[in-house]
């Protein structure tokens, strides 16, 4: 009897390790948003892929804290303090390089996966390829200048162009500042237009309008990503040439963009949040640059156009758009392609 009860013990004591790995909590993410809720799909989708790629999925083996800071930059501070004392696995930083700031704020232990603007002008990292700290992430350059000389040739002789920007966003003074010069060199007058809230935004459309703006940039933010369909409407109504940071505004109707993919940011910070969650340290991962994936993107089928495929740099590929817009009824786009790849139809 005695030798049946310790054997049992044995076995007991055996199988406890198995079953205290078991029962462990799972990783937790805290998941820090500039927007809110309902107007993030095609971030969290890409987010969501990226986890799954890593071998997380949400309530299967990994759990999502969610703390959105509804347009309100001031409130980033507090839910990343929310998110620390909360003391999860680690912060994913959505919406821009706001809520980067305000993570590194409230911790230098727990791991922080960005996507944001020059991270080593603002202060995230030391290093790009070794980033050292606690932050890691996925950088977005500022391109305005770029897509302002693009809009310049798109629309030949445009003697005034607008910028869309919110103010709320700590660094649309930035963005002012460098496609303000970019306008001094070509010689083209900038007008600037805040919208921090849907209202505005229609009003600043209304001001395009009266002002007979020649074309618009618009600028890369949380609140104006999160409201892609309203703005390609918009633009469309008001019969201005428009060009996006991403890709996934032509992809509804917009005219044109030059950055990269929003979903493809998003799925890369996945992947980093799990590759973190696996055990790798966020100081040995490279902050990736998403001006790697940059291309041209058009409106191919909704403006009537059609594209081609360029390899100018290499294993870079570019999605060069063809000339003729039925939308605005003249081709805005021979002036950029020359004669390389003029095969748009009419």
């Amino acid at each position: 009897m005695r030798r049946r009860e310790f054997i049992a013990g044995l076995g007991s004591a055996a199988a406890w390790p198995l079953v205290a790995r078991g029962q462990q909590a799972m990783p937790v993410i805290g998941y820090l948003g500039t927007g809110s809720a309902g107007s993030t799909t095609i971030d969290l989708e890409g987010f969501r892929q990226g986890l799954a790629n890593a071998g997380f999925i949400d309530g299967h083996n990994v759990t999502i804290e969610y703390r959105w800071a509804e347009g309100h930059h001031d409130r980033l501070p507090p839910l990343a303090a929310d998110l620390v004392e909360r003391k999860v696995d680690v912060i994913a930083a959505m919406g821009g390089t706001p809520p980067a700031v305000a993570a590194k704020g409230a911790t230098s232990t727990i791991p922080i996966v960005f996507a944001g603007g020059d991270p080593v002008e603002r202060g995230l990292v030391t290093n790009l390829a070794r980033p050292g700290g606690n932050l890691t992430g996925v950088s977005s350059l500022d391109l305005s200048p770029k897509r302002f000389e693009m809009l310049s040739e798109l629309v030949p002789g445009a003697k005034l162009i607008a910028l869309l920007v919110n103010p709320s966003n700590p660094f649309a003074e930035t963005t002012t500042t460098h496609a303000q010069e970019a306008a001094r060199a070509k010689g083209v007058q900038l007008h600037v237009l805040k919208a921090s809230t849907e209202s505005e935004i229609d009003a600043a459309f209304t001001t395009i309008t009266q002002t007979h703006v020649d074309g618009l940039i618009q600028d890369s933010d949380a609140l104006f990503n999160s409201r892609i369909d309203q703005l390609v409407a918009l633009a469309a109504r008001h019969a201005v040439p428009a060009i996006y940071a991403w890709r996934e505004y032509p992809a509804v109707g917009g005219l044109i963009s030059y950055g990269a993919s929003l979903r493809g940011i998003w799925r890369q910070l996945g992947v980093y949040v799990g590759r973190i969650l696996n055990g790798e340290k966020p100081a040995d991962l490279p902050v990736r640059s998403s001006r790697q994936n940059s291309s041209w993107s058009c409106d191919a089928i909704g403006a009537g156009t059609t594209a081609v495929e360029a390899a100018p740099d290499g294993d870079r590929h570019y999605h060069w758009p063809c000339i003729s817009n039925r939308r605005f009824g003249k081709s805005l786009l021979a002036p950029v392609l020359g004669g390389a790849a003029s095969i748009g139809r009419n």
